[in-house]
């Protein structure tokens, strides 16, 4: 049985509405959990993989989501479209991981620090098991692009299935904010019949405020999408100001309001977690649902080992149907 992860349709609530989740601990994970950015999750089998940033995407294994190993790359060298379409590209970002249409959808970002001039590319799978003869990545190529002369940045991508089986992509890193397009079940491409470029969440920007929203992950519960951001900034060690932030909709094209009903497109999202003492700039989170309950998966910038970037898997409660960590997580 597959199990989708940031994007499974559940019909069934783990908890009924307006209920509070009995609040359960954190469990310190082990084995290769350093260098990890970006993590996105799914399992296949009996296994949960996780993907994550590096230059060929990091691939990492697990049967019990607590002590976890490297299992490969999905590429051994970057690929050819990518470094010809993007000048500069050093490495491939912000993998997102999905099952639809009979398989597996790596979508991943090619770019630069700092530019928008950027691209998503796909890579399919009909299994994550290599001791499998059908595991083989076939890299589709390019998805979205972005320019210079664009106001976004096709960055950080995320797959979330709508109430009719319709797979959607959001993306989207500073600049306006968070966008989204439709995907075609059947190619994993940009749809032909919805070409619309939705709007999903930006936050005010200046010479002070750079609008610093990015790493979109949306999650379908009850009568919800739940939409998750990241605010402020990563990758700067023990000063990385990451948070993560929610905003929900009764449409997957929005409009998404905080829990004081702040339209995300005005700034609005209400925190989920932020950093610590020890755990510094928690972001770029993916949602690990089944039937264990579920997680909050990101990455966390640990004090304790010289701001080493670390996987991060925390329970989610739900409070009034609005995702919570316990405070001893924050």
């Amino acid at each position: 049985m597959k199990i989708l992860f940031c994007l499974l349709i559940l019909l069934i609530p783990l908890v009924a509405g307006g209920q509070r989740a009995p609040s359960r601990p954190t469990v310190e994970l082990q084995g290769d959990i350093r260098q990890v950015h970006d993590p996105t999750i799914i399992k296949d089998g009996d296994t949960f993989y996780l993907f994550s940033t590096r230059a060929g995407i990091a691939v990492r294994c697990s049967k019990d989501l607590v002590t976890w190993r490297l299992c490969g790359d999905v590429f051994a060298h970057l690929p050819g479209w990518a470094v010809s379409d993007v000048p500069g590209l050093r490495g491939i970002w912000a993998p997102d991981i999905s099952y639809f249409n009979g398989k597996y959808h790596l979508y991943y970002s090619a770019s630069t620090f700092g530019k928008n001039r950027s691209s998503i590319g796909l890579a399919t799978n009909q299994t994550l098991d290599p001791a499998s003869d059908k595991f083989r990545w076939e890299d589709q190529g390019k998805v979205i692009s972005s320019y210079d002369t664009d106001d976004w940045n096709a960055i950080d991508p995320n797959i979330v299935i709508d109430e009719q089986g319709e797979p959607w992509m959001s993306f989207g890193s500073f600049w306006s904010g968070i966008k989204m397009r439709k995907i075609d079940l059947a190619t994993g491409k940009l749809s032909a019949a919805d070409g619309k470029l939705y709007s999903l969440a930006s936050r005010p920007r200046s010479a002070e405020l750079p609008g610093a929203i990015e790493a979109p992950a949306i999650v379908r519960r009850g009568g919800y999408y739940y939409l998750f951001v990241s605010f402020d900034f990563c990758c700067r060690g023990v000063n990385s100001t990451y948070n993560i932030r929610v905003g929900r909709s009764k449409s997957v094209a929005g409009p998404y309001l905080d829990r004081e009903n702040k339209d995300m497109m005005e700034g609005g999202g209400t925190l989920v977690i932020s950093g610590g003492k020890r755990w510094r700039g928690p972001g770029h989170c993916a949602i690990l649902r089944d039937q264990a309950g579920d997680r909050l998966v990101y990455h966390a910038y640990d004090a304790g080992a010289r701001g080493a970037s670390t996987l991060r898997i925390t329970p989610i409660s739900w409070e009034g149907d609005w995702p919570t960590v316990s405070a001893a997580d924050q």
